[in-house]
């Protein structure tokens, strides 16, 4: 008993929490769930990124879900990236049964149903509010990054921004860059060797390729206008809840380059957009990102570089990042180094290699006299997890193994009609859904060609006319020479004329 009552204290010592926080369940002692043992997170904290790590099937997903809702139920807005198409239910409230309230009664608090203000979004052709961006608002650096550009080529891409500035063109759309780098090797190529010196068609062609894999990716639809204000993530409902935006992504897992191409562009304006906001004791915005080994297995390592960066500096925004992935390891060891929470759902040790990733895994975890971590990573139950945090002052929170509380939602996607009807009341689909085309970069170059076209045919018909009348002045001078040759005038003067005359008038007498 003496060793319970010492676990209690241990707990709630270390998640005592003198502001505001959310409750994700009840610590659990010798695998019995302790009532009055709460594992509370400030929401101060909550700015300091985290990890969502498990086995498929330990509840990963559930546990995005939880932090969600009660988020959103402190007035904090959430982005969550949905892979798997399975968390629109938070649209609608969930439904008590027996197992739900068997987990509440272990825990010590009733299980509450509820739904939550939702908006839909989309990078594709599936229903919700479009999501796109401008090339000129990723810049050259960023848009070289994504398509893991050499130096060379990164400076020719910069070299192209600074001409599309300096004669006002705007890029918007891929279509606009490729034309330009056609125009700098083609057409243009003596006005851009003049002003920004020779780019070689070799380099050129070599973007051009990138361009057109990135594009064969879906990123034609997601490059345009109207470009999506990051403002707009930040809505409170009526009610004082803040919006759960869910970015249905079940159609581009096939498609990293995409996906990584989006949430760098989207961190990237968040962070150039946001007001810094210093020890505000509550994030403005929290990022979930499921199945994020999607971003870091294929990217590139200037990419990395970029995502390290933006985990690093976004945090002085108030926004949290929370990455969701099967093992830790999947995150690269610079961003699993800046985040705060660490929830470890169970995983499954089948061979040898899984066996030293889990031990590798206890490793990132704060020791603990009541648990023998690696022995609890493969014996967690479904909806269980190890977690460490940090409490209000930044000091790592005592390992805890977790009951964790359901989810207020529905756990499970909505149906055709609730989702019709959900997007029928959404505000931002009139403001987004609307595909515009305005003059940019491809309209201009086209215009400037034709003019150019034009002037060249018209120069040419000039010279052709000049040459043809030269030709006319020639001929009419050679004709005027034979009509005043010296012996055409003495055969044609009236002396040979009547002479002529006299002797035929002779002959015929």
């Amino acid at each position: 008993m003496a060793d319970k009552q010492a676990f209690i204290d241990h707990i709630n010592t270390g998640y005592a929490a003198k502001g505001d926080y959310i409750n994700l369940g009840a610590a659990m002692f010798n695998g019995e769930t302790v009532k009055n043992a709460y594992v509370k997170i400030p929401l101060k904290t909550l700015n300091r990124h985290g990890l969502i790590a498990g086995a498929t099937g330990t509840g990963k997903t559930k546990t995005l879900q939880i932090i969600a809702e009660n988020l959103s139920e402190k007035g904090i807005p959430v982005l969550l990236m949905d892979v798997k198409g399975d968390l629109s239910g938070i649209a609608e409230p969930g439904a008590n049964n027996s197992k739900i309230e068997d987990r509440h009664s272990a825990i010590g608090f009733p299980y509450e149903a509820r739904k939550f203000p939702t908006e839909i979004l989309s990078l594709s052709d599936q229903e919700g509010v479009r999501l796109r961006a401008t090339v000129s608002e990723f810049g050259p650096v960023l848009l070289s990054r994504i398509l893991d550009l050499s130096d060379v080529q990164s400076g020719i891409v910069s070299v192209i921004f600074k001409y599309c500035d300096d004669h006002k063109m705007p890029l918007l759309d891929l279509k606009d860059f490729k034309k330009i780098l056609q125009y700098t090797t083609e057409e243009g190529k003596d006005e851009f060797a003049k002003e920004y010196g020779r780019i070689s068609t070799a380099s050129t062609g070599a973007i051009l390729r990138k361009v057109i894999e990135l594009e064969q990716q879906g990123a034609d639809l997601f490059f345009g206008e109207k470009s999506f204000d990051p403002q707009d993530l930040l809505r409170i409902d009526e009610n004082g809840m803040g919006y759960i935006n869910i970015i249905r992504l079940t159609d581009i897992q096939d498609r990293p380059k995409l996906f990584s191409t989006f949430m760098l562009s989207l961190l990237a304006e968040i962070y150039a957009t946001f007001p810094e906001q210093g020890d505000s004791g509550r994030p403005e915005l929290v990022i979930f990102v499921d199945e994020a080994h999607l971003i870091f297995n294929e990217a590139s390592s200037a990419l990395l570089n970029q995502i390290e960066s933006i985990v690093k500096l976004i945090r002085s925004k108030g926004v949290g990042l929370y990455f969701v992935t099967q093992n830790p390891t999947d995150v690269p060891d610079a961003v699993l180094s800046q985040l705060g929470l660490k929830i470890q759902h169970a995983l499954r040790a089948f061979t040898a290699k899984d066996r030293k990733a889990i031990k590798l895994t206890a490793e990132n975890y704060p020791l603990s006299e009541y648990y023998k971590t690696d022995e609890v990573l493969t014996s967690l139950g479904i909806g269980e997890a190890l977690i460490s945090a940090l409490n209000e002052k930044g000091i790592p929170t005592p390992l805890a193994r977790t009951m964790l509380r359901a989810p207020m939602s529905r756990m499970d996607i909505l149906t055709d009609v609730e989702l019709k009807n959900l997007l029928k009341t959404s505000k931002l689909i009139p403001k987004y859904n609307e595909l515009t085309d305005r003059v940019s970069a491809y309209e201009m170059l086209n215009e400037k060609i034709e003019i150019a076209n034009r002037e060249e045919a018209k120069e040419k018909a000039q010279k052709e006319k000049e040459a043809a009348n030269k030709t006319t002045r020639r001929r009419s001078s050679s004709t005027r020479k034979s009509t005043t040759n010296p012996w055409i005038k003495t055969i044609s003067s009236p002396t040979v004329i009547r002479s002529v005359l006299g002797i035929l008038s002779k002959m015929m007498k």
